[in-house]
């Protein structure tokens, strides 16, 4: 009866250790909350990230209609109206070559990586306007070129542009677009034949945080980035057809076709912001805050682990421990991710991962040589705790291997548990008690 009781306290005590555990969770997901307010300062005073899309050719015309119109009389009559109207228009070829530099700025605690991408962008256009029908007479406005730009407060200077040779004004804004971007007015019309043909080239530099996003509008895109950050995540909804990543940093390629994109229809309904795009991200290397977040869950583990070898060493070895002191190793054993989180935001995972494992192990040994009246016994269990913080390290680090290695490591104390208690008569042990 008294090693039930005895069992369901420690059960109890278990499963106290969860608020602390909570307590510890809610405070990482603060912590990422302050992160990302970091981001959203620094994207007010320096650039948001970025999407590029564009050019697109808009050719304005107004053409002449037939409507119906009910006079004061309620009479239906037919009138001529003219309509303001726009073709958009999108190039054969898109070539873009930039270079991003990266850099970072703090706020607080927290690093936020931006960018600067310098960039060549070269494009071709050859269009043939729909043939004039002769009951609906119309007249061509100028056409222009629309840039569509996420931030334009990340245009480092004025871009420079030529169409055809020459160089063209850059204006702000998009005419009738609700997005972010500029245009230039394009001074020539179009030729007897209603074709438009003409190559352009713009150079920019564009600055941005974090991510930058390019919308293949034309009916081939070619895409090179280069960049000396050694951490990229090519996201979007195409990776790249070729890259490179080392140490010195990265180069990639796309080559994206009209064909395998719906980037042009889905621009021509709503613009840029919801349409297909190569994506690009500079990540950081550590996480930290999902690293943690993904130790404590196995911070249960390490309590019940502890609590079951005290359980073990209490009703085989007639070593009465006190669950006042189950309760304060289960503390120290949460403390551990406490101390991780904090020291982490000052210095490298690994190093604040190693110093908070050695303080918890070595404060826990300390503290069981009394409680179990050994020196060996209470070092034993700090060795024992030693080897679960440096599993724990292994399955952070391998994010691609963490189930198996979870699942491999959870076998192999259940075996161990299994052959050190395969001789121990219980119900023996339970009369004892």
């Amino acid at each position: 009866m008294r090693l039930a009781l005895k069992f369901a306290i420690v059960l109890f005590l278990t499963l106290a250790i969860l608020l602390p555990l909570a307590m510890i969770r809610g405070t990482i997901s603060e912590r990422q909350q302050f992160r990302q307010q970091a981001v959203e300062e620094v994207t007010r005073s320096y650039a948001g990230a970025q999407n590029i899309a564009g050019p697109v050719l808009v050719v304005p015309y107004a053409e002449t209609v037939e409507v119906e119109e009910r006079d004061a009389n309620g009479v239906l009559h037919k009138q001529l109206r003219q309509q303001d109207r726009t073709w958009k228009f999108f190039p054969k070829t898109l070539q873009l070559q930039g270079q991003v530099k990266p850099s970072i700025r703090k706020l607080g605690l927290h690093e936020v990586r931006v960018y600067d991408l310098q960039s060549t962008l070269d494009a071709a256009f050859d269009v043939q306007l729909p043939a004039v029908d002769p009951a609906k007479p119309r007249t061509l406005g100028t056409p222009w070129i629309d840039f569509g730009i996420g931030d334009v407060r990340g245009l480092v200077g004025a871009p420079t542009l030529q169409v055809a040779g020459r160089s063209t004004q850059v204006l702000q804004g998009q005419p009738g677009h609700d997005g972010g971007g500029v245009h230039a007015m394009l001074a020539d019309g179009t030729g007897a034949d209603g074709r438009i043909a003409f190559p352009l080239r713009l150079q920019f530099a564009l600055r941005g945080t974090e991510a930058l996003s390019i919308v293949p509008l034309a009916d081939d895109n070619h895409v090179e980035l280069d960049s000396p950050w050694p951490h990229p995540q090519f996201n979007g909804d195409f990776l790249p057809r070729a890259h490179r990543i080392d140490a010195k940093g990265f180069h990639a390629e796309w080559d994206v076709s009209s064909l395998a994109s719906n980037a042009q229809a889905q621009y021509r309904a709503g613009g840029d912001k919801h349409a297909d795009a190569i994506g690009l991200s500079l990540v950081e290397p550590v996480n930290l805050y999902s690293k943690v977040d993904r130790a404590t869950k196995y911070g249960l583990l390490f309590v019940l682990l502890t609590f079951t070898g005290f359980f073990m060493l209490e009703t085989i070895k007639q070593l009465p421990i006190h669950p006042i002191q189950y309760a304060l190793v289960g503390l120290a054993l949460a403390i551990f991710f406490l101390l991780l989180l904090s020291l982490s935001e000052h210095i490298a995972f690994g190093w604040a991962y190693l110093a908070a494992a050695v303080a918890c192990v070595g404060l826990i040994g300390f503290y069981l040589g009394a409680v179990l009246r050994s020196r060996v016994r209470g070092f034993g269990f700090a060795a024992m705790l030693g080897l679960l913080y440096a599993a724990l390290y292994g399955l952070l680090v391998s994010e691609d291997n963490a189930l198996v290695l979870g699942a491999g490591l959870l076998f192999a104390i259940l075996a161990a548990i299994m052959v050190a208690t395969r001789k121990v008569d219980w119900y023996q042990v339970s009369v004892r008690q």
